[in-house]
């Protein structure tokens, strides 16, 4: 829960022209600026490397990570598989960095090693995807479920009349972040919206190639399929990149969550009417700042502390250790040109 609320349509003066992260195999570190931060080491483990998503929001992470004087890392593995950070958690602890700030591939798989680094004096922030509570000190949501499944809802019952089949194309089977938004959606559906069916749910696995087959699928499976939602950056990217050159374009919709650069083309030539997300720089940008202000001593995690985030402000932990960047926001053709990341 935010204390100094900005309108949602301030984002726009905050966002800058972002460089993307380039990622490679072993990460990437830094180790530039001055301040309280001193020797504070702290790596970021998005879900996999090589993802635009994850590179944006890590790149908020340096920055903050730069601001208070710390030591910035980025390791993860290729792949986005439920066990796949297990080696990287390790060696983070071996090292003994600071805080470690984790989008979780599982909310379990990855819990063992995360609380032996806890053991071994590593502070845990979970952002993005979160783990079971028990694995972490503190998880950065990026906007609440609640928000993020109705947005969703609304945009793809609004653009198909409230009425026909639908599909969801999802990240990996085991997402913390994915499966609790599908719950939602489907409760929403259900309860507000008797005339649209919700056909089928696939994976992606966060993978170009295999979201854009799994598009194709079940277009073939679904004929009369008028809506896919994919809650996530890289599958609706893939999901309208086949849409834009198919017989499909103008006759089935695609929305979900996405970013200004990844998705500007489709906006633009039609493909897509409108998609949703927050800014992923700011939330990697205040996961830094949680990861200091628990290394510090400034909160604990339990409900009630409050730390400042540099340039977004004073935030304030709320139930089960949780942190609430915003709300989502909704881009189209009249203001995709106002970002850039």
């Amino acid at each position: 829960m935010k204390l100094n609320r900005r309108r949602v349509g301030a984002l726009g003066a905050l966002v800058v022209s972002l460089a993307l992260v380039t990622s490679a195999c072993g990460g990437s570190s830094d180790s530039s600026g001055s301040g309280s931060g001193g020797d504070m080491t702290v790596t970021f483990l998005p879900k996999n490397l090589g993802n635009p998503y994850f590179d944006t929001s890590d790149k908020g992470g340096k920055t903050a990570v730069t601001e208070f004087g710390g030591k910035f890392q980025q390791v993860g593995p290729e792949t986005a598989s439920p066990d796949a950070q297990v080696p990287f958690i390790n060696t983070a602890a071996q090292q003994g960095v600071k805080a470690l700030v984790v989008s979780a591939n599982d909310p379990k798989a990855i819990g063992d090693a995360l609380n032996e680094a806890r053991d071994a004096g590593t502070k845990v922030v979970t952002f993005d995807s979160d783990t079971e509570p028990q694995y972490r000190d503190l998880y950065v949501n990026q906007a609440s479920a609640e928000g993020i499944a109705k947005t969703q809802v609304d945009l793809v019952t609004k653009e198909i009349g409230d009425s026909g089949e639908v599909a969801i194309l999802s990240a990996s089977a085991n997402a913390t972040n994915q499966n609790a938004w599908i719950k939602l959606m489907k409760a929403d559906l259900a309860k507000n919206h008797p005339n649209v069916k919700l056909v089928d749910t696939v994976y992606g696995n966060d993978d170009d190639q295999t979201s854009f087959d799994k598009t194709a699928a079940l277009l073939q499976s679904h004929p009369n399929l008028k809506g896919i939602i994919s809650p996530t950056t890289v599958g609706i990217a893939a999901a309208a990149r086949y849409i834009s050159t198919s017989d499909y374009k103008g006759k089935v919709v695609v929305t979900g969550l996405g970013t200004p650069n990844q998705m500007r083309e489709y906006v633009k030539d039609g493909t897509v009417t409108s998609f949703a997300l927050w800014n992923p720089e700011d939330l990697g940008y205040l996961a830094a700042y949680a990861a200091k202000a628990l290394v510090d001593g400034t909160i604990t995690g339990k409900d009630g502390d409050s730390f400042k985030a540099g340039k977004l402000g004073t935030y304030k932990v709320g139930a089960d250790k949780t942190v609430l960047l915003g709300e989502p926001f909704v881009f189209n053709k009249s203001n995709i040109d106002k970002f850039n990341f």
